[in-house]
């Protein structure tokens, strides 16, 4: 008898816990990881073609209410910052993209965070240089790549491919129309800064995006 009670209340002391463990779980629960599906820019593998009808797409899409996007502008060739700067015609410019180009050489993409004034825009290319300071001087392929690079970045080459602007979708529509611009592509008006992936349109995108060659010769700095 002794040792039914013994089991009976070793069951009892076991749902108790359970219980108290429940409502601790209900009272603090565990943080759901945050949800970053968002993305501007191309995906792997998708043609060009592709890529350019569904950014006029989501510009049609922005440009149906009055709505501050998040917004990828991606140019035909690389083009000087200034150039970058008044292509935005005015609309905050969060980002710039700045690639150097070289023939049949994989350069980096750099995303530089601006304030969006002209000046930080003009900045941007010396901003990306000083990243580069830390990769010369050694001689691997990146290596030389990067102190090929710091040198057309300091003397102001043409080397931005896009930007990542805030703007009402009627401004996204007229940098549509702007020379010079390859594409546009807004984000929905409640995507988050910070909360979304950036991938740049490159001018050597020419049918499917993908890898590009990177067996020529380095020049040199």
């Amino acid at each position: 008898m002794r040792w039914v009670r013994g089991v009976a209340e070793a069951c009892a002391l076991v749902v108790v816990t359970l219980v108290l463990f429940a409502v601790v779980g209900v009272m603090n629960p565990l943080p759901r990881p945050g949800v970053n599906t968002d993305r501007l820019g191309p995906d792997s593998g998708e043609t060009v073609g592709d890529y350019t009808s569904r950014s006029i797409l989501s510009v049609q899409q922005a440009a149906a209410d009055d709505d501050l996007h998040w917004a990828l502008v991606s140019f035909a060739d690389e083009t000087s910052p200034a150039t970058a700067y008044r292509s935005a015609g005015g609309s905050r410019i969060a980002q710039v993209l700045i690639r150097v180009p070289m023939d049949r050489v994989q350069t980096p993409t750099v995303a530089v965070g601006v304030s969006g004034t002209e000046q930080s825009v003009l900045a941007s290319e010396d901003a990306a240089a000083s990243g580069l300071h830390g990769s010369t001087g050694q001689w691997d392929r990146q290596s030389q790549i990067d102190a090929a690079s710091l040198p057309r970045l300091a003397a102001g080459c043409d080397c931005v491919v896009g930007l990542v602007v805030h703007a009402t979708g009627v401004s996204l529509r007229s940098m549509q129309a702007t020379s010079g611009v390859r594409a546009v592509e807004a984000l929905p008006s409640d995507a988050i800064a910070g909360r979304f992936a950036v991938r740049a349109f490159l001018p050597d995108y020419v049918d499917v995006v993908g890898a590009l060659p990177d067996d020529g010769p380095i020049p040199p700095p």
